[in-house]
């Protein structure tokens, strides 16, 4: 199946930031009306001035709030006259090793990772079921498919997404709605500006990643092809390609560069 975008209705969380703001000009210019869900009103009515002409509604959200999924489902579908697409891209990350976190740091990734999409998806079906060529669409991480080192509580919150994408797409199939998961690799995209913490230890360069731009367009393209599970980034499809045919080798790479980070003298 081949999705036509025009005049699709969409909810997109996470809209204000790097992949969010990329993705909202990417569905505009594709031709889709889209609430833009963030925690910020002015940010989101300040988004909305830089965005290619579109059909938009802005609905300040705290993904984390029961209230708050409720409202933005409905004043999207007030203001649509339906839902067709709910793009799950907020998320938080949180840069440190397991033995020193704590399980606020663990509760509040996986409350904003996990249980705010799947609880979001849950008030947006009944609505998704009477859309057009209808789909969730979770953007994940390729720590969703390989948990990573200094990314605990990250990497557990996206393996549950990816896991709850798998079993919807054996459910949803009967609503006839459309499961689909992005899976970008490091993406130079400011998310690291609002990380809970920050004191892991590796070489992250950010600046080498993809753009937001580049997940954005993946994004689209996995919806308009309706693809399953799409890898965005040479990075990530060399390290997930590794790890499947190596996956001890693997493991064992990763172990030896963590033990040389955290060797006496060994700078942050």
């Amino acid at each position: 199946m081949t999705r036509d975008l025009t005049g699709k209705r969409v909810i997109l969380t996470g809209a204000s930031g790097g992949i969010g703001r990329a993705t909202a000009a990417a569905l505009a210019v594709a031709g889709c009306r889209v609430a833009l869900a963030s925690r910020s009103r002015d940010t989101l009515d300040a988004l909305v001035r830089e965005l290619p002409a579109a059909e938009y509604v802005v609905v300040p959200t705290d993904i984390t709030n029961a209230d708050d999924r409720r409202r933005l489902v409905e004043t999207a579908v007030t203001a649509f006259g339906g839902l067709d697409i709910l793009v799950n891209n907020a998320g938080i990350g949180s840069w440190g090793h397991f033995a020193t976190s704590t399980e606020d740091i663990a509760r509040r990734v996986m409350e904003t990772n996990f249980f705010g999409p799947v609880e979001l998806t849950r008030v947006a079906l009944p609505h998704l079921e009477n859309g057009v060529q209808p789909c969730v669409v979770n953007v994940t991480s390729m720590c969703g498919r390989k948990g990573m080192p200094a990314w605990p509580e990250y990497s557990a919150s996206k393996f549950a997404l990816v896991g709850m994408s798998e079993a919807w797409r054996g459910e949803f199939a009967r609503f006839g709605v459309d499961t689909l998961t992005v899976v970008p690799g490091m993406t130079d995209s400011g998310f690291d500006k609002n990380w809970i913490r920050v004191d892991g230890k590796a070489d992250l360069r950010f600046t080498d990643g993809l753009k937001p731009e580049e997940v954005a367009a993946g994004i689209v393209a996995a919806i308009r092809a309706n693809k399953t599970e799409t890898v965005l980034g040479s990075e990530a499809r060399r390290l997930l390609r590794f790890n499947r045919y190596f996956p001890r080798l693997t493991n064992w790479l990763i172990a030896r560069k963590v033990k040389k980070l955290y060797a006496a003298g060994t700078p942050s």
